[in-house]
């Protein structure tokens, strides 16, 4: 059995390039926004969520209040800036509240 020269590789640069290499990073932004949106917003605001999609730096969420979605259309930035921030990488550019 060859022995390889790698045996001094972390882990999490192993992953890192895995991901990179397969082109991964967009598919997990989206999965991390989604969970970031329900973890930040709590019940209140998850519960008239429809639905969350993040098409290239653009969030889209629909909302089945009118009064929420005017009242989360003020605090867009401030929004931006949890969601990013919770993810760790400026992921969200914009919000469009449907």
């Amino acid at each position: 059995m060859n022995k390889r020269n790698n045996d001094h590789l972390q882990l999490g640069d192993v992953l890192k390039e895995f991901v990179e290499v397969n082109r991964l990073q967009p598919g997990l932004d989206k999965v991390n926004i989604i969970d970031a949106w329900k973890n930040l917003m709590g019940n209140g605001v998850n519960n008239y969520t429809e639905g969350i999609l993040l098409e290239r730096e653009t969030l889209y969420v629909k909302l089945s209040s009118s009064v929420l979605r005017e009242e989360l259309g003020y605090g867009k930035e401030k929004i931006i800036a949890m969601l990013n921030e919770a993810v760790g990488r400026d992921v969200i550019k914009k919000i469009v509240l449907r």
